[in-house]
């Protein structure tokens, strides 16, 4: 058993853990749903399990709660961002947007970025560790708790790479997903990579019917070795095979991200060649209109170059939006929050 992993437990897993407590199977079921359907703050709470078990459970497992460190909270818009200390003293952003469809909230899957990408806030000083399925989970229940609403939609797009996690994504994922917990809909779930080829096959070989996104950031490998590091391991050809068979197993077609930077990947030019590479596949475009971030000095491309951007996908029969700007008057690129925390206890 993960004895300080509780929340990371399978139901089967929390079955055992409860049976060598002394507990009945349907008891470990009955704390399953406590940690993932009530979301209890308290093992105390737990008042049908056994009092010899609650003991065990309270002096073995650790019952990670999450609080804000820091909260910020957009005036334009609602957007809140928190920053969340893990209890090793990690930092990580969580994000909740209010949408149309529902309640969204954005998680990171690790403790930093090992991707490098040139963009991003979160890759600057490397990555530092991997984030286990229940710190993922607690995310998600510390931000519906402190927002005080159900989450209906979860986006893994903050820090990190999920599929360089891949095996706390896939227990987050499901535990998640799990009809004695929150039940979400493997469809309100996306997943963001930068393009780990074999890992992709991996999930596409799960038939899980969350969202992949895939950051592309530009249409040919030169364009995408400029700004993503992991381009020069995994050619376009490749990633773009691995998406292809993603689609086939799953039926689920890919979004793919397209990070609008000024001068360098928002041409006419670039439009055509995304059209190019895309024109014959199914599949929905996210025009994102970079955050800029101060250690990197990228600009946002202007408005008109964005529209004609789109313009030219959408003569080519691509299905394509522009990603509504949320938080923008807070710390809105991912990494940033944490960051300039990071900087400040440095400082300190």
């Amino acid at each position: 058993m993960m004895v300080n992993e509780i929340k990371s437990l399978y139901l089967e897993e929390a079955i055992q853990a409860v049976r060598e407590m002394g507990g009945k199977d349907f008891q470990g079921k009955q704390l399953f749903q406590w940690l993932h359907q009530k979301q209890v703050d308290s093992y105390s709470v737990m008042t049908n399990l056994p009092g010899a078990v609650r003991k065990r459970l309270e002096e073995e497992c650790h019952l990670l709660i999450l609080q804000p460190v820091e909260t910020q909270i957009s005036a334009l818009d609602g957007t809140r961002k928190y920053l969340f200390a893990m209890p090793d003293g990690q930092m990580v952003e969580s994000v909740w947007m209010h949408y149309r469809h529902g309640d969204s909230v954005c998680i990171s899957s690790q403790a930093g970025c090992r991707m490098g990408c040139r963009f991003c806030a979160s890759t600057i000083g490397g990555l530092v560790r991997n984030l286990t399925a229940q710190e993922m989970l607690e995310q998600v229940y510390a931000v519906g708790r402190a927002v005080g609403k159900s989450v209906s939609h979860v986006v893994v797009m903050g820090t990190g790479e999920p599929l360089d996690n891949y095996e706390n994504l896939l227990r987050f994922i499901r535990i998640l997903n799990h009809e004695q917990g929150m039940r979400m809909s493997q469809r309100n779930i996306t997943v963001s990579t930068c393009g780990i080829v074999p890992k992709i096959y991996e999930l596409a070989r799960e038939k899980l019917q969350i969202t992949l996104a895939l950051s592309l950031h530009g249409a040919t490998d030169e364009k995408r070795q400029e700004l993503m590091p992991i381009a020069k391991k995994y050619p376009l050809s490749e990633v773009m095979e691995a998406c292809d068979f993603y689609f086939k197993n799953t039926g689920r077609r890919i979004t793919y991200e397209y990070s609008l930077i000024r001068g360098v990947n928002d041409t006419q030019e670039d439009a055509q060649q995304l059209a190019n590479l895309l024109r014959h596949r199914n599949c929905h475009v996210n025009l994102i209109p970079v955050n800029p971030v101060k250690e990197r000095g990228f600009c946002q491309s202007e408005q008109k170059i964005v529209d004609k951007f789109k313009n030219k996908l959408e003569k080519y029969g691509i299905n394509v939006t522009i990603r509504r700007e949320m938080g923008r008057d807070i710390d809105g690129a991912c990494g940033q929050l944490r960051r300039r925390h990071m900087d400040t206890d440095a400082v300190q």
